[in-house]
């Protein structure tokens, strides 16, 4: 199953950057416009020291990068959208006499691909792949050594079949939008990681026990869903400066609990200072049925159970920035 998916992730991968390169040699021999390639790469970063200081407090670093890329094609009533969206933070906390710890503060893969052809109006028959997971092993907290994610812990595949509203905006042309509604949608969900699926993370099936606390059938690490799929995407230019993108992922499991729908709803606004630097806030708010969080009733930060939770993060930086 691993190899399998690391064959389809290659496969996507190699078929967005193929395809991206050959319209980009014939955009530059023939002048086609039939493909629109672009994207962003930023490193931000801050820094935090202390001597002598009379509050106290641990010195620390921290970076940030990002690279989001997108390759579109175009032609006559068919349209091909395939989008690279990758994240990856650290800190660096303390000193050689306090201790040195680093920390994972930011960690995203994110692909997908979508084609279209031409129904009416504004409308596309539509069908979508999508990939999620992440690069390292994510942990509760910046001391604790309890894993509790990983590369392919989880992954998410999902497979859509809908219909795509893709409005033009002719006196607005900085401005761009989509509306995925597809009723035929699987997804599957991915936990390599044996310890992980053995606890039954994410949704998955877990590992059954005998009293003596011995392994009696290991953990499932596939999980298939059959429901319906919405996606939403908007960007726009405004004020020659800034740039705001928002991502929405909504998913209703059909036969478990259709009436909690899984979200996930990234933002992302960027102020332009010059050619080469620019602000970023990032801002994802997340909801999954199937993962229980750490749960702080009273705000004393003492954790009192698990639960289902809407997640929040939040990232705010100032770096270098790379559009091309």
């Amino acid at each position: 199953m691993k190899k399998f998916l690391i064959v389809l992730l290659s496969v996507l991968l190699s078929g967005t950057i193929v395809f991206a390169q050959e319209a980009a040699d014939s955009s530059a021999k023939k002048k086609n416009e039939n493909w629109k390639l672009g994207g962003t790469a930023a490193l931000n970063f801050s820094q935090v020291s202390f001597k002598n200081w009379s509050g106290g407090g641990d010195p620390s670093i921290s970076g940030n990068v990002f690279f989001n890329a997108f390759a579109n094609y175009a032609k006559d009533k068919t349209t091909w959208d395939n989008t690279l969206d990758l994240g990856y933070g650290m800190m660096r906390q303390g000193t050689k006499k306090t201790g040195i710890l680093f920390y994972k503060t930011d960690d995203k893969i994110d692909l997908a691909s979508k084609y279209g052809r031409y129904a009416f109006k504004y409308w596309y028959y539509s069908a979508l792949v999508g990939f999620k997971t992440q690069f390292a092993d994510g942990y509760k907290s910046i001391t604790d050594s309890t894993r509790i994610s990983s590369w392919m812990s989880p992954a998410y595949l999902n497979i859509a079949l809908g219909m795509d509203f893709k409005p033009t905006f002719e006196k607005h042309p900085n401005m761009s939008f989509s509306l995925l509604i597809a009723p035929l949608s699987g997804r599957m969900t991915f936990v390599l990681d044996s310890a992980l699926s053995a606890e039954g993370a994410y949704g998955v099936e877990g590992a059954t026990f005998d009293d003596n606390g011995v392994m009696l059938t290991p953990g499932k690490k596939f999980r298939p869903e059959f429901g319906g799929y919405v996606k939403a995407q908007f960007k726009i230019d405004f004020l020659k400066v800034f740039t705001y993108t928002t991502k929405l992922d909504l998913f209703s499991n059909y036969i478990v609990k259709a009436q909690n729908v899984d979200m996930n709803w990234e933002n992302l606004l960027t102020l332009k200072i010059s050619d080469w630097f620019s602000a970023n806030l990032s801002i994802t708010l997340a909801y999954d049925d199937d993962v229980d969080v750490p749960v702080d009733r009273d705000g004393d930060g003492v954790c009192e159970g698990v639960g289902k939770r809407l997640q929040f993060k939040e990232l705010l930086g100032l770096g270098f920035t790379y559009k091309f």
